[in-house]
């Protein structure tokens, strides 16, 4: 018998309990341009989490875990290294729960989710991507300042309280036959294959990184977790190097395979979302999108497909190129 799962549904409906009234129920999308344009009877449904506070999904595991911490832990202080969306969701959150919070960016982080981090409240420090990872940097600022840590992918309460998203989409437009999600640490997969495979238990599931940042790929082939240099993909949420223990195992059980788009294909996405959709999305929310539009995501006629937009916190001057290019 397999060893149980870090998640279960029930906790993903507990997340969903905490976070009601608090994290927005974001609307759900249709294209009828772009199921024409991927599939014969397709009906795309696009869960627009670039709506969600923060703008992107991250604000519900942060919020899910820091509501969840005990007193003592508060006082302390949390601590959290992330590229934008992770930093901003914890920076928003602790603001709300009156906690105080350091995050660890690294210096090439875009602008804009530096501005809103800092915007929230937070006390904002730097590391190098390509000399320290994000959670060696955290680890070192836990260990001098006694803050705690809040994984921003590799644990239960942030996994489940990103799969509320997956969640309120099953609950609005019911079962599915095919669901994508962005992948980078694999905190938004797992909580998505929890939620999908209680909720439409025979949809397949999908995550998607770009080729340049294929830790996934390449650890699911090997079976065990592999780590891959610094990626430099466009797509900056997802530009992890080894995926999560914890989710390393959900996603390894319940999603069907992961699938790579490279980053002109992202673009191309990204382009049709803005201007045909008139939805803003950051590069790794337009990765399922770029997998359907490319056909890298198998057959598709006739199927009813659940896409999680993971946000829209891209930098104007990124915004600009893309959309010139």
């Amino acid at each position: 018998m397999p060893d149980p799962l870090p998640i279960s549904f029930d906790d993903v409906q507990a997340a969903a309990r905490r976070l009601e009234g608090v994290a927005n129920r974001t609307p759900v999308l249709i294209s009828r341009t772009f199921d024409g344009m991927i599939g014969r009877g397709t009906r795309v449904y696009f869960k627009a989490e670039n709506y969600q506070r923060v703008g992107a999904f991250k604000f519900r595991g942060a919020y899910n875990h820091l509501a969840s911490l005990p007193v003592d832990a508060r006082e302390r202080g949390v601590v959290a290294a992330s590229s934008g969306n992770h930093a901003q969701g914890v920076a928003l959150a602790a603001q709300m729960l009156g906690i105080p919070a350091t995050i660890l960016m690294p210096t090439d982080a875009p602008a804009l989710k530096l501005a809103a981090t800092r915007g929230y409240g937070a006390t904002v420090q730097f590391f190098d991507r390509l000399v320290q990872t994000p959670q060696a940097a955290a680890n070192a600022v836990r260990d001098s300042a006694g803050a705690y840590l809040v994984p921003s992918f590799d644990d239960p309460l942030v996994m489940a309280g990103q799969g509320t998203a997956a969640l309120e989409l099953l609950q609005e437009v019911g079962e599915l036959d095919l669901v994508l999600a962005p992948l980078g640490g694999g905190g938004l997969l797992s909580g998505t294959a929890t939620a999908v495979r209680a909720l439409s238990p025979s949809a397949r599931i999908l995550g998607v990184e770009p080729e340049g940042a294929d830790d996934w790929v390449q650890s699911l082939a090997a079976g065990e977790r592999i780590m891959i240099d610094p990626p430099t993909t466009i797509a900056d949420g997802v530009r992890t190097r080894r995926p999560g223990v914890l989710t390393f195992a959900v996603v390894s059980r319940l999603a069907g395979s992961v699938v790579t788009v490279t980053d002109d294909q992202i673009k191309d996405a990204m382009r049709f979302m803005v201007l045909r959709m008139k939805t803003l999305v950051e590069p790794t929310a337009a990765l399922p999108a770029a997998a359907l539009l490319n056909g890298v995501a198998g057959p598709v006629d006739g199927l009813r497909i659940g896409v999680i937009i993971s946000g829209g916190n891209v930098d104007p001057d990124v915004l600009c190129d893309i959309l010139n290019s």
